[in-house]
């Protein structure tokens, strides 16, 4: 559910975790030109993810204590960064020693 609403909802993101969810454990893991002020700005507003460089957001879905709100919330909070431009933010653009 998550690759598929990030996908149709998120533009200029790209999988790079296999699809299937046998191959790739409880990460997915996006391809983006902006993915470390993105993840940066999904942290701000309380989605934990991490980052990998050079541009890879990774999300950790465990279907044990996940229900639909914890994947759908993720993906709106993502959407409108995306919208909103947010990655570009300063605040979001100083990189870390630990992401």
């Amino acid at each position: 559910m998550f690759t598929r609403e990030v996908e149709a909802r998120c533009p200029g993101l790209k999988l790079v975790s296999p699809r299937d969810p046998a191959a790739r454990g409880s990460h997915v893991s996006f391809a983006f030109e902006h993915g470390y002020a993105a993840m940066q700005a999904l942290i701000a507003d309380n989605v934990i993810g991490d980052f990998r460089a050079p541009d890879v957001m990774r999300f950790g879905i465990t279907p044990l204590f996940v229900n639909e709100a914890d994947i759908i919330d993720p993906v709106d909070k993502l959407e409108r960064i995306l919208e909103e431009e947010r990655f570009k933010d300063a605040e979001f653009q100083k990189r870390a020693l630990v992401t």
